[in-house]
């Protein structure tokens, strides 16, 4: 049996909301209601998505958010203290600490190098920084908001300039 083929017997017609009986059109209309009341979508999806990926170079590398697995699957509130980013040959490790005004930065990057450091916020720019040679950088007061970390990559002289974004925080 292929995935177009169907049971013997089976008629599904011409299933569509045009021609569903009134008791189906009711059944779907509750259950599009209920899903709406339980599982809303978030107000600001748009806006989310439109900020993740309006980079002015395109030509980047996503890094992927690594969870310890102890928290895998869990749903809370409250957010980590440290989060890491990964890419195949780069490690981001941020640590995040409440501020008056926001939040303040302290991160490394691995291999370390004099990277530049660019934290995105939605509705209030950017900030930029420089990693020093270990890897270490740090940025005070970063605004709450959706955030997305750009890593510009130190190029040695000949080679092309690499750019990795982190998927976006909501802080």
């Amino acid at each position: 049996m292929t995935p177009t083929d169907r049971p013997t017997g089976w008629d599904n017609g011409d299933v569509s909301p045009t021609n569903m009986s009134g008791a189906d059109a009711q059944l779907l209309a509750e259950l599009d209601e209920l899903l709406d009341i339980a599982d809303p979508v978030p107000a600001d999806l748009v806006d989310r998505v439109r900020f993740a990926i309006d980079l002015e170079n395109l030509d980047v590398e996503v890094a992927r958010w690594e969870r310890s697995d102890e928290l895998a699957g869990v749903r809370s509130k409250g957010r980590p203290s440290t989060i890491t980013f990964t890419v195949e040959d780069l490690t981001v490790m941020v640590s995040l600490s409440p501020g008056v005004g926001g939040y303040r930065f302290d991160g490394w990057l691995v291999p370390g190098g004099p990277h530049t450091i660019e934290v995105r916020v939605d509705g209030h720019g950017s900030t930029s920084t420089a990693a020093d040679e270990g890897g270490r950088f740090a940025l005070t007061d970063v605004p709450r908001g959706l955030t997305q970390i750009l890593v510009h990559l130190a190029a040695p002289v000949g080679q092309l300039v690499r750019t990795v974004a982190t998927p976006t925080i909501v802080l």
